[in-house]
């Protein structure tokens, strides 16, 4: 019986350790991910309108017909960037992920509390380098540390209704992310 148990247990550790491994590994070596799926069709630090989602076809999977979406598939490697996004009458956010599809920060119109999402994207070495200044606050400058140089931001605007969406498509289509130039070192 003792033999029994301890084969059990040895294939149930075993059978956890390729779990684990596996789930670790999968999302780096997956070929259609939704940084690759989007690289075909979205070039880099610029932001596209994707097309509604339909029941035969959706550019990403699970997407809500109720947004319109737009994505930025971003490169920090030459600059920081500045996105600029309105705020929809209904609801907008925003969703930054890294290469590797790992969310690590979102923000929506309520957060904001603005009519226009502004903020900077960089990374933490890019960070370091800006001049201190004392007459900015963080209330006036969003920043937002990437923790790689390469990844995307999804951008959604609700439309709760179905003629709303039209309200919903302009309000994406007028976001913006643009490569700023190197910031300078501090002195």
């Amino acid at each position: 019986m003792m033999r029994w148990l301890l084969l059990f247990l040895g294939g149930a550790l075993l059978g956890g350790i390729v779990h684990l491994a596996t789930v670790i590994i999968m999302p780096r070596t997956a070929t259609q991910d939704a940084y690759s799926r989007l690289a075909r069709i979205a070039p880099v630090n610029t932001v596209i309108s994707l097309p509604a989602p339909t029941p035969e076809s959706a550019t990403m999977p699970f997407m809500d017909p109720a947004f319109a979406t737009a994505i930025c598939r971003y490169d920090l490697s030459h600059g920081t960037l500045k996105l600029t996004v309105p705020v929809s009458l209904a609801y907008t956010s925003i969703s930054f992920y890294t290469r590797y599809d790992v969310a690590y920060y979102a923000i929506n119109d309520r957060a904001a509390g603005r009519r226009v999402i502004e903020l900077e994207l960089m990374t933490v070495d890019q960070h370091n380098q800006i001049p201190e200044d004392e007459d900015v606050t963080a209330a006036d400058r969003l920043i937002v540390d990437s923790p790689t140089l390469t990844g995307l931001i999804a951008i959604r605007a609700l439309a709760p209704e179905a003629g709303l969406m039209p309200m919903a498509q302009s309000t994406i289509a007028a976001a913006q992310c643009k490569q700023q130039d190197e910031p300078k070192p501090a002195r």
